[in-house]
């Protein structure tokens, strides 16, 4: 069952959140920077201490550099430690995490790296460990190797470690799961979905100077916004969004394409732009803490995935729907984001631009969607905070 076609009444809100007996979780994760994972964590953990729900967690930084959200994880009362040794030298790696793991006693080994899950795993072998989870954010099934041969030897052996030694597999989407299985059939108990928990506050309150924020930009008032948020990198593919503008301004001259967020595809989405003539009808603004302001403001949110692999789950899918906005996917995202009051088109990227602008002039000639029906149907949704956070707590028990 897709999350489009949910039975409200199967999604009951479950306010019983009571778990007395917090488990001492270990959280394997890169670090406590702004990745996606890393930020539901810290989300979920802000969410368990304003709901005076206990738990114990502490997070395990391969990297040992600091990320931005480590003092908000240590003031949430969570602990913060770094591996002694970096990844690439795999036995003092392990031996230090075997070490860790012995002297804190946790409960549950809960890791996030998908298939290098199985390092983790190795590292825990004939600890008294009473839950071991293996956590899968992408379908991508990358390992940190430039070598493709060792990746293709090395991806089937430590599949079949995670699927051996965890208690369970969750996936952040039916897909994400599925593709980790490779074809193997789901084990009742053991293997699961679990949906990121979406904290709707920002988006509840948020306020939509749709002028101010287009003189803000140097923008004329009338100008239509087309909103490209997260990461500028090859796998997000925003080089296709300059492609997209381009054709717009034949249809709607006034047209203008966004992008709040950053990586190493900046350069390219500005040259690119400058080959198409249209240089001076974008705007780069990096990361914003605003951007559920940001989002209001726009009359478009584009994500133009790679089909394959395809994207683990979108969470700014999301985020777009609460924030009304009409929304242009590729085939490379999954069904489970998309709230059954969505205004969107999913479009093949073999389409091409002009189809892709076609179907963005149709959704502005629709009625703009409802940002109130959003929320509400979030609130019935796996994705609610109270939710996920109690499924979330569940894995643990």
């Amino acid at each position: 069952m897709t999350i489009a076609h949910w039975d409200a009444a199967n999604f009951e809100k479950c306010d019983d959140l009571v778990h007395p007996l917090p488990k001492k979780v270990l959280h394997i994760v890169e670090n406590l920077n702004r990745g996606a994972v890393e930020n539901w964590l810290v989300r979920m953990l802000r969410h368990s201490r304003r709901r005076r729900v206990g738990v114990d967690w502490t997070f395990y930084c391969a990297l040992d550099q600091a990320g931005e959200l480590e003092g908000e994880a240590r003031a949430l009362g969570a602990r913060v430690i770094h591996s002694p040794v970096p990844l690439t030298r795999k036995v003092e790696f392990v031996r230090a995490l075997r070490v860790e793991l012995q002297r804190g006693n946790y409960d549950v080994l809960h890791c996030h790296h998908d298939l290098l899950s199985a390092v983790y795993l190795l590292a825990a072998a004939g600890l008294p460990i009473g839950r071991r989870i293996v956590h899968v954010h992408n379908a991508d099934e990358a390992l940190p190797t430039p070598n493709r041969l060792k990746q293709h030897l090395y991806r089937e052996p430590m599949r079949r470690i995670c699927l051996a030694m965890a208690d369970r597999i969750v996936g952040i989407s039916n897909h994400t799961l599925d593709t980790f299985l490779a074809g193997r059939k789901r084990r009742p108990g053991r293997d699961a979905v679990h949906y990121y928990g979406v904290d709707t506050t920002p988006f509840a309150n948020i306020t939509m100077d749709r002028a101010r924020f287009r003189r803000q930009l140097g923008l004329s008032e009338s100008a239509l916004i087309l909103l490209f948020a997260g990461r500028l990198v090859p796998e997000k593919n925003p080089v296709f969004a300059v492609d997209l503008l381009s054709e717009l301004q034949r249809m709607k001259p006034q047209t203008v394409a966004v992008f709040a967020g950053a990586g190493s595809m900046e350069e390219k989405v500005l040259r690119r732009a400058r080959e198409l003539g249209i240089g001076d009808s974008v705007r780069l603004l990096g990361w914003r803490i605003d951007l559920p302001e940001i989002m209001g403001c726009c009359d478009w949110f584009i994500l133009p995935h790679p089909e394959q692999p395809m994207e683990g789950f979108g969470l700014a899918v999301i985020e777009a729907q609460v924030a009304g906005l009409r929304m242009l996917l590729s085939m490379g995202i999954p069904d489970d984001p998309i709230l059954p009051v969505a205004a969107f088109r999913r479009l093949p990227l073999s389409d091409g631009p002009q189809e892709w602008a076609n179907a963005a002039i149709t959704l502005l000639h629709d009625c703009a969607p409802s940002r109130e029906k959003a929320l509400d149907a979030l609130k019935h949704s796996p994705m609610d905070m109270d939710r996920a956070l109690n499924e979330l707590l569940e894995f643990h028990v």
